[in-house]
């Protein structure tokens, strides 16, 4: 498996050939959508993808944790984290590319 990373930039530049915007208006497009994105998530809505996902954001409660190494019980505050939950095609899809 290669260790590369999807970027905004690699986004931007498959937008600039696939639509036919320049590159500044397709970096301008990822960054518009992504910043759509993060600001429903920061206000609580969830972000459904057709096909892809759904990100969210989850409330934890605080906790007692435990340090693996020392054993030493420490308090956990609360958050918010985010999940992401992958469509069946998404799951579907990335399984059979584990195949070969």
């Amino acid at each position: 498996m290669a260790d590369k990373t999807l970027t905004r930039m690699d986004l931007s530049e498959a937008v600039f050939r696939e639509v036919g915007l320049s590159r500044n208006e397709s970096a301008q497009l990822v960054e518009s959508v992504l910043e759509h994105m993060s600001d429903a998530l920061v206000d609580g809505e969830q972000v459904k993808i057709s096909s892809f996902g759904t990100f969210s954001v989850r409330s934890k409660s605080a906790r007692v944790g435990r340090n693996p190494k020392t054993g030493e019980e420490v308090p956990i505050n609360p958050r918010r984290v985010l999940t992401f939950r992958p469509s069946h095609l998404m799951k579907d899809r990335v399984a059979s590319g584990n195949k070969s």
